[in-house]
């Protein structure tokens, strides 16, 4: 019989020759076995299971989805027409309040080409959330006036009472109509304009919006009040409710920032932009711009935004990356640049000139105004037409 000492080797040489056969049966073998689905694994067969991410948040339910998650305007590259909208001839579309009616100006020539009749105080021209048609906003007329974008003729007129300015769900599945005196935000069905839903609210002048990044909200300027709404698209409520935090503030346009992290508001009593951040809803800070700040535009890369100051004619350009302004462009002679939009190629920044009956086209690489076009009397909330982009949120042209 051996002596313990002799055993003890015996068994851990044996040991130590079952290691290495189960080491080479593991990593070293040229076939190794298939993994079996159910039953128990070994420890340290495979690697640790990986720790779970915070889930994404979820979008407005029948959204479609963002191209990017952290660029909410990556549908809206230069000249990336929607099939729908591709063979849309290009036209700017100016709403002349004063005039009732819409001057069509053809941005090859600089030429206004037609005057179309519409109704009473005409605001603004708001491509439907598919894209199909173009909404002339008759706020005192209490209609709004169907434009085909294919052919330029413009159908009948829909009874709408105070449609100030008008949106769309992210969803598509309602336009939201600012009846600005009426204090309402009244949600309709986005063809025929059936009210579905009426949102009475506290605040005076309801006029601009964007929606959050995940559509799920959506921020409100109220003019009159010097107000800020959030309301909560799905439920169609208004959940927050603030006043900005200067005497005789008159909030106008607002934008959303590509990241989706920040809201701009421009106020033309404030001469800036209120600077929010929309989830939390805190008190915002002032930038200042120019006096009367007024629309806002995103540059087709996302990386600028076009803040137009109506009130000393001029044009600030706020770079989102560096957070700060960075230009400022002067239009020749003064004027009065108010709404509008970018050109579908990004070259050309188009604005009403809100006092001046004329329209402004600007060179986005320059600031060089390249045209000024006289139009009706008033001319507001103009349309450039197409534009690049999935779907409308409303407004002049808000894609993504």
């Amino acid at each position: 019989m051996p002596n313990l000492t002799t055993r003890t080797r015996n068994l851990g040489a044996a040991a130590l020759l079952l290691a290495l056969g189960a080491g080479l049966a593991g990593c070293g073998s040229p076939h190794p076995a298939t993994p079996r689905t159910g039953g128990t694994k070994e420890a340290g067969a495979l690697p640790a299971a990986p720790k779970k991410r915070a889930p994404v948040p979820t979008g407005l339910p029948g959204m479609p989805p963002l191209l990017k998650a952290d660029d909410v305007y990556a549908a809206d590259r230069p000249n990336a027409l929607s099939p729908v909208v591709k063979n849309f001839p290009s036209r700017v579309y100016v709403p002349n309040t004063n005039s009732n009616t819409v001057s069509v100006i053809d941005p090859a020539t600089y030429k206004v080409i037609e005057t179309i009749p519409v109704g009473n105080q005409p605001q603004h021209v708001v491509p439907s959330w598919d894209m199909k048609t173009l909404w002339v906003n008759n706020d005192r007329g209490h209609t709004l006036t169907p434009i085909d974008p294919a052919t330029g003729a413009a159908g009948k007129p829909v009874e709408v009472h105070d449609p100030y300015n008008l949106y769309f769900t992210p969803n598509g599945r309602y336009a939201v109509v600012m009846a600005s005196l009426d204090r309402e935000l009244v949600f309709r069905d986005p063809h025929t304009m059936e009210r579905k839903k009426t949102v009475p609210v506290s605040c005076y002048g309801v006029n601009h919006a964007d929606f959050s990044a995940d559509g799920r909200y959506f921020i409100v300027s109220c003019e009159f009040s010097g107000e800020l709404l959030k309301v909560d698209t799905e439920k169609m409520e208004v959940v927050g409710q603030q006043k900005l935090p200067f005497q005789g503030a008159m909030p106008q346009d607002v934008k959303i920032s590509p990241d989706g992290k920040t809201f701009y508001v421009a106020d033309m009593m404030a001469h800036g932009m209120w600077v929010l951040d929309g989830d939390r809803f805190t008190t915002p800070t002032l930038l200042p711009t120019g006096k009367g700040c007024h629309g806002l535009y995103v540059s087709r890369d996302s990386r600028e935004m076009y803040v137009s100051n109506r009130g000393e004619g001029s044009v600030s350009v706020f770079d989102f990356t560096k957070n700060k302004l960075t230009k400022k462009w002067w239009l020749p002679d003064g004027g009065s640049p108010d709404m509008g939009g970018v050109s579908a190629d990004g070259k050309v920044l188009w604005l009403s000139g809100r006092y001046d009956s004329e329209v402004y086209a600007i060179d986005t690489t320059s600031g060089k105004q390249l045209a000024r076009i006289p139009v009706g009397s008033g001319p507001h909330g103009l349309a450039v037409y197409p534009q690049p982009g999935r779907y409308s949120l409303g407004h002049t042209g808000i894609f993504r």
